[in-house]
């Protein structure tokens, strides 16, 4: 038996990958697969697995590149000594730039999967992070206008638009029940990318001194070459994923996209822009030289990159709301150790609180990643349309919680220039973070509230009540 094609306006060429029988797929010229039911066991054990698997790695492998450019600037401005005449305000304006640029471009980038193909705009993606690579290896040195080196910061932000299209990407090509680790495997490999950055920057300051920036662009630069390639060689595009406004219309005006962008700015936006504003902390709370302060920066953001994948394989298991939920207490924990070891004057406790932070943070990403499909889809099915069947209504909660995943990573990595934006008036004002601690320690124990109150509060009530339509959001 051979499953019916699907008709597409493009060309028909040589055949992709295929299997005949039972979970056929069939691929066009260029790398369209035609046919895509993850949900459907027998696809997914012959065919589907192996495909979905191939993307994901080589899908990891570009966002990683992505993170790292996102990040470049959190390192450069390390090596910016009194020769660029940047002082420490400005220096935090410098690492918010890229923040707010890949925020905004996160939209955009959500619809260019459907648009062009997960393949297609994946290796578009991965040829875009020359510009700001290659443009900050001709202006990054003393001398340059503090106005350029904001400008060429802000090409940085492409790198900030690559893991919307790559979650949004990675989301259509695994079954329900797979992707929380799959979405954590991603987004964690894409955010390393952070932590190896910093870390090269480590080695760079290390070896050379803290006056040689373009040498990170030397590694770089060739590996985004490299994942591009990559890319265009061995991922795939979807023929049933199509452009949808009509989704993106409907996942804006839900409530649930709104509550779980305040979620993620919680998680991944405390995750990005403690990156970003870490070492900038170390230097100007407690004196870190460049090669202090990048010796330990690095180690934040790997911890909170290799634990975003638990976080999701955990919220698999017993749910993303029990994880969310404990995860922001204990963020609040952690953010008094840093406000009392501000005030003992205490780096090795301030370290240990703000590298906690980053692993709470990690685990929240995962946590909260997973809940996104999970709610749309537990919404699609309690609120089907009358005579719906239970496979088009999941369909419709794949395509709005796709779009849903793109408005959430951008509104999520607001929190990023929020954070950098705190420190820089707290610092202004106070010559210390403390101000900000207290700001965020507030924010989190109004996420734990929120979590509790729409995704835990409400299972609790509805077993007497109304339970088909009252759990809606339960166990999610």
């Amino acid at each position: 038996m051979t499953l019916p094609q699907h008709t597409s306006s493009r060309p028909p060429g040589p055949e992709g990958p295929s299997s005949d029988g039972y979970g056929a797929i069939s691929a066009h010229r260029g790398r369209w697969i035609d046919h895509w039911e993850p949900e459907d066991p027998g696809f997914w054990a012959r065919t589907g697995r192996a495909v979905a698997n191939r993307n994901l790695w080589f899908s990891i492998f570009v966002e990683h590149i992505g993170f790292s450019v996102w990040s470049l600037w959190s390192v450069f401005v390390l090596f910016m000594g009194p020769g660029y005449h940047i002082d420490a305000a400005g220096k935090f304006f410098l690492v918010c730039t890229p923040t707010l640029v890949g925020a905004v471009l996160r939209v955009p980038y959500t619809f260019g999967v459907a648009r062009f193909g997960g393949r297609n705009f994946t290796v578009a993606s991965a040829v875009l992070l020359l510009i700001p690579t290659v443009v900050a290896a001709f202006v990054l040195h003393p001398g340059t206008s503090y106005t350029t080196f904001m400008a060429v910061a802000a090409l940085a932000g492409f790198g900030g638009g690559n893991f919307a299209s790559s979650m949004t990407n990675i989301n259509t090509l695994f079954p329900e029940k797979h992707k929380g680790l799959a979405l954590g495997l991603n987004a964690g490999g894409g955010n390393i990318g952070v932590a190896v950055v910093q870390l090269v920057g480590l080695l760079v300051i290390a070896v050379s001194g803290a006056t040689h920036p373009r040498l990170l662009l030397a590694v770089y630069i060739p590996l985004i070459v490299v994942a591009a390639l990559c890319a265009a060689l061995f991922m795939d595009n979807l023929s049933t994923v199509r452009s949808d406004t009509h989704s993106a219309k409907v996942a804006v005006s839900d409530p649930q996209t709104a509550i779980m962008s305040m979620l993620y700015i919680g998680t991944f936006g405390s995750f990005i822009g403690y990156s970003f504003a870490f070492g900038l902390v170390l230097q100007n709370q407690f004196g870190r030289t460049p090669l202090q302060a990048a010796a330990v920066t690095f180690l934040g953001p790997l911890l909170g990159s290799l634990v975003r994948p638990a976080g999701g394989w955990l919220s698999d298991r017993i749910g993303g709301s029990q994880v969310t939920f404990w995860n922001f207490l204990l963020m609040g924990a952690a953010t008094l150790v840093c406000v009392l070891a501000s005030g003992s004057g205490s780096l090795a406790l301030f370290t240990a609180g703000f590298i906690a932070l980053f692993v709470l943070s990690g685990l929240g990403n995962g946590s909260t990643y997973k809940m996104i499909p999970a709610i749309f889809r537990a919404k699609a099915l309690a609120y089907a349309d009358p005579g719906e069947d239970e496979k088009a209504a999941l369909a419709r909660a794949r395509r709005v919680g796709g779009a849903a995943i793109g408005i959430i990573s951008a509104v999520g990595a607001m929190g990023g220039l929020l954070i950098n934006l705190a420190f820089r008036q707290s610092f202004a004002v106070a010559h210390s973070g403390v101000p900000a601690f207290w700001g965020f320690l507030a924010f989190y124990l109004v996420c734990a509230a929120l979590t509790y109150a729409v995704y835990l509060r409400r299972r609790a009530r509805a077993s007497a009540t109304e339970p088909a339509r009252s759990l809606a959001y339960a166990g999610v």
